[in-house]
C-alpha cells in the first residue's frame, strides 16, 4: 500500500526535481534568517522528533492506515513537491529519496547538506520518505517492509534525517549486522610500552544531551607532532558489520547546538560559525550572532555542520574495526565515571541504555530514561537487538566495552556531588586508548572501575567519598533492583545478559 501510494502521489504532484543547493539557498531566503557568518537559520513550528506519535508497521497495513494514506494523496493532488535523491554510505549504500513540501524548503535544504551525492538518479531508491509540515495533526507512520515514511504535521528536519537511517539500520539487521545509534572515530596513540603508534576504532553510543557527539568530536589533546591524533568519522549512526567493521551513514552531522563554545568544544564551535552551516531553532541576536547559551526557543537548537570543515576529520566515514565502545550514560548518584564491562555486562548496558531525557524527543527533559541501544529508531525485536550484540562481541574477541557517566557521583540533598566534566571524560578515554588506566574490580558490580588514570583524580569518584556505607548500600540496592525491573521485560533475551546485574 505504502509504495502504491507514492506511484499514485507521484503522478499527481508538480515536482522541483532535485534543485542545486545554490537554488535551494534562494527557495530559503523567506523561509530563514542570514547570521553574519553568512549560513542561514530556520524558526519551526515543532521543536523536536515526535516520538510517542510515531508509528512502526512491520507486516500488514490496517483500513486505518490506508484511509490516511488516500487523505493524504487526495490532499496533495497538484501541490508542489520538492524530491530530493541522496547516498547514505559509501560502501554498500542506500539510495534515500525525499518528498517536501515547496513551502517549507528549509528541510530540503538541511537534508541535502547530511547525506552524499547519488550517481545513478534514475534508480529504484531503497527507501522513500513524504514530509507534509502543514498537515492538521503530527503523525509519523514508517513501513518497514517498503521502506516507505509518511511524516505529517512537522517541520523538523530532525524526522527526515532519522527516517531514512531508522530504515537502514532494520536492513542492517536482517543482513547480519547491527545498526547502531553511535559516534565514530578513530584514536591514534603511542603505546606506553612499545612506544609504537597503534589505532583504535571508537564507538560512542547515547542518547541527546549525554555528550555522544561532544565527545566523538573532541581531538583529546593528543599530539600531531608526535605521531598520535584522531579520524573524527560519524557523529550519530554507523552500521555494524559481522566483523566488528562500521560503516558510516552520513557526509555531515547535525549537532546539538546549546552551550557551543571553543574552549571545550573547540571542533564544533569552529564549524558551526562556517558560512556553509545550517540552523533550526537557535537565538539569532540583532547583529546577526548566534546566541548558543539563549534556550528561549528551545534547549534543542539543531546545527547542520560539513563534516570537511571539522578538524580531525579524513576522506573516510568507516572503521575497519571497532575496538573500544563506550555507552554514555548521565547519572548522578553512584554510577562511576568510567566501568570497564564483561561481555555479557556490556549487552546488559545495550539493554539498559541508561541516559536522561531531553528536549530532542518526547522525553522529560532531565528525567532518567532508558532506551535499547540508547536507539530511539529500533524496528523489530529489541530482545533480537540484544542478543544480536552480544553475538557480535563473542565473535569478535578484540572489542572492549565501557560504561561513561558525564553526569556526576555523589549527589545526595546536601551536595550536588563531583562533576565529570568534558575534560574528565576526554582524557579517560584517551589513556583507555593507550593502556595506561589502572583497574580495580567493583566488590558490588563485578564491573572494573578506576584504580588510576593519568591526568585525573580518581579519588575525587569514588562513592565512599559521599556516602556512607549505609547510603551507598542503599543506593545499590534500588539500582540494582530498578535494571533488574527493566530487563525482565525482555523475555527473549538471553539469560546469561540478564542475570549479569
Amino acid at each position: 500500500m505504502f509504495r502504491k501510494a507514492i506511484d499514485e502521489m507521484e503522478r499527481n504532484v508538480k515536482i522541483i526535481d532535485n534543485p542545486s543547493f545554490e537554488a535551494l539557498r534562494k527557495l530559503c531566503e523567506t523561509e530563514g534568517v542570514t547570521t553574519t557568518y553568512g549560513s542561514m537559520a530556520f524558526r519551526t513550528k515543532v521543536k523536536g522528533r515526535s516520538a510517542k506519535l510515531t508509528e512502526i508497521i512491520e507486516g500488514t497495513c490496517s483500513k486505518e492506515h490506508d484511509r490516511l494514506l488516500n487523505k493524504v494523496v487526495e490532499y496533495l493532488k497538484g501541490k508542489k513537491l520538492i524530491k530530493i535523491d541522496r547516498r547514505m554510505c559509501n560502501k554498500k549504500p542506500f539510495h534515500c529519496r525525499a518528498y517536501i513540501s515547496a513551502s517549507y524548503p528549509h528541510i530540503a535544504y538541511m537534508w541535502t547538506r547530511m547525506l552524499f551525492d547519488i550517481k545513478k538518479k534514475n534508480t529504484k531508491p531503497d527507501f522513500i520518505s513524504v514530509q507534509i509540515p502543514e498537515w492538521p495533526k503530527t503523525k509519523i507512520i514508517a513501513d518497514a517492509q517498503s521502506g516507505v515514511t509518511f511524516i505529517l504535521g512537522s517541520d523538523y528536519t530532525g524526522e527526515m534525517k532519522k527516517a531514512n537511517l531508522r530504515m537502514a539500520m532494520y536492513r542492517t539487521k536482517q543482513r547480519g549486522g547491527l545498526g547502531l545509534h553511535a559516534g565514530s572515530k578513530l584514536i591514534k596513540v603511542r603505546d606506553h610500552k612499545t612506544k609504537k603508534i597503534i589505532e583504535k576504532g571508537a564507538l560512542l553510543f547515547g542518547l541527546s544531551a549525554t555528550g555522544k557527539t561532544t565527545l566523538t568530536c573532541h581531538h583529546h589533546w593528543l599530539d600531531k607532532r608526535k605521531g598520535e591524533g584522531v579520524a573524527i568519522r560519524q557523529d550519530d549512526v554507523v552500521l555494524m558489520q559481522k566483523d566488528s567493521s562500521c560503516l558510516g551513514t552520513e557526509d555531515n552531522f547535525y549537532i546539538k547546538t546549546e552551550g557551543l563554545e571553543p574552549e571545550n568544544q573547540p571542533l564544533l564551535y569552529k564549524a558551526a560559525i562556517s558560512k556553509h552551516a545550517l540552523f533550526e531553532n537557535v537565538t539569532v541576536l540583532p547583529d546577526g550572532h548566534i546566541d548558543f547559551f539563549d534556550e528561549t526557543i528551545t534547549s534543542n537548537g539543531r546545527g547542520v555542520v560539513l563534516r570537511k570543515e571539522i578538524e580531525y576529520t579524513d576522506d573516510s566515514v568507516d572503521l575497519k574495526r571497532a575496538d573500544m565502545i563506550l555507552f554514555i550514560t548521565r547519572r548522578k548518584t553512584i554510577v562511576p565515571p568510567v566501568a570497564k564491562l564483561t561481555n555479557e555486562q556490556a549487552a546488559a548496558f545495550f539493554m539498559l541504555g541508561e541516559s536522561i531525557g531531553s528536549s530532542a524527543s518526547d522525553a522529560d527533559p532531565g528525567k532518567p530514561v532508558r532506551e535499547v541501544g540508547t536507539n530511539p529508531f529500533i524496528i523489530g525485536s529489541k530482545d533480537e537487538e540484544g542478543n544480536r550484540f552480544y553475538e557480535l562481541l563473542k565473535k569478535n574477541k578484540h572489542v572492549d566495552c565501557y560504561i561513561l557517566n558525564t553526569g556526576r557521583m555523589g549527589m545526595n540533598r546536601n551536595d550536588p556531588g563531583e562533576k565529570i566534566t568534558v575534560h574528565d571524560s576526554a582524557v579517560i578515554i584517551k589513556e583507555i586508548a593507550r593502556e595506561t588506566v589502572k583497574w580495580k574490580k567493583d566488590p558490588d558490580w563485578g564491573y572494573y572501575v578506576l584504580d588510576h588514570c593519568p591526568g585525573i583524580d580518581v579519588s575525587k569518584f569514588h562513592p565512599e567519598k559521599h556516602y556512607s556505607k549505609k547510603e551507598y548500600q542503599k543506593l545499590t540496592k534500588e539500582l540494582r533492583k530498578e535494571r533488574k525491573e527493566w530487563l525482565a521485560q525482555f523475555k527473549k533475551l538471553r539469560k546469561e545478559i540478564k542475570n549479569t546485574v
